[in-house]
């Protein structure tokens, strides 16, 4: 079968995707986005996390035909997605309360020239700076699966508490850490993008 989707803002097509092939593999495999890792198959430690149409999912658990017409989003897009929300919400930010990408920008985002895979454009997002700044890197198997689960909780709670934080990561397991520095990461995330919009 073949599958026709968008990946971080460009549009792609997967050819001869056998209809019980993850979405996680043909993003890894086939489109040669290895972020999102292939840790246990079974949705149990978030590794392979993306956002489809906006919503954090465990890629391993979606076939890549349900991703058909749809908007996928990697930790390689991240940086690019957030400036573009951010480019949607000019002036406001995410702490005014008016952050969110509705399903039609979502589709609407077309990467720019100068967005890319490549290491020359390589531009973190907010969340993987402070991830960076925070120290809540150490083996980093599980980052990108956080990366995007917290992006995605920021969005949607500018200003989480640590419960909100707690449980939008609950979905995704790190063996290296007792999480305190991911927590720290997230809060700082958090700060910075509130301090943006004073």
């Amino acid at each position: 079968m073949r599958v026709n989707f968008t990946v971080n803002g460009r549009k792609q097509e997967a050819d001869d995707v056998w209809e019980g092939e993850s979405l996680l593999y043909v993003l890894r495999e086939r489109m040669g986005l290895p972020g999102s890792k292939n840790a246990c198959e079974q949705g149990e430690c978030g590794s392979c996390t993306v956002r489809l149409d906006g919503v954090p999912v465990c890629s391993c658990l979606v076939a890549a035909g349900q991703a058909e017409g749809r908007e996928v989003v990697t930790v390689e897009g991240l940086a690019d997605y957030a400036r573009h929300r951010d480019d949607a919400h000019p002036g406001t930010g995410c702490a005014a309360g008016t952050c969110g990408t509705s399903l039609d920008a979502a589709q609407r985002w077309q990467a720019r020239p100068t967005d890319g895979q490549s290491a020359e454009a390589a531009e973190l997002s907010p969340v993987q700076q402070a991830f960076i700044d925070a120290g809540a890197v150490q083996c980093g198997f599980c980052t990108p699966g956080l990366l995007v689960a917290a992006d995605e909780l920021l969005e949607t709670q500018p200003s989480p508490t640590d419960q909100d934080i707690r449980e939008a990561l609950s979905g995704n397991l790190c063996r290296c850490t007792g999480y305190e520095k991911i927590l720290d990461a997230v809060r700082l995330a958090a700060a910075r993008q509130e301090e943006a919009v004073r």
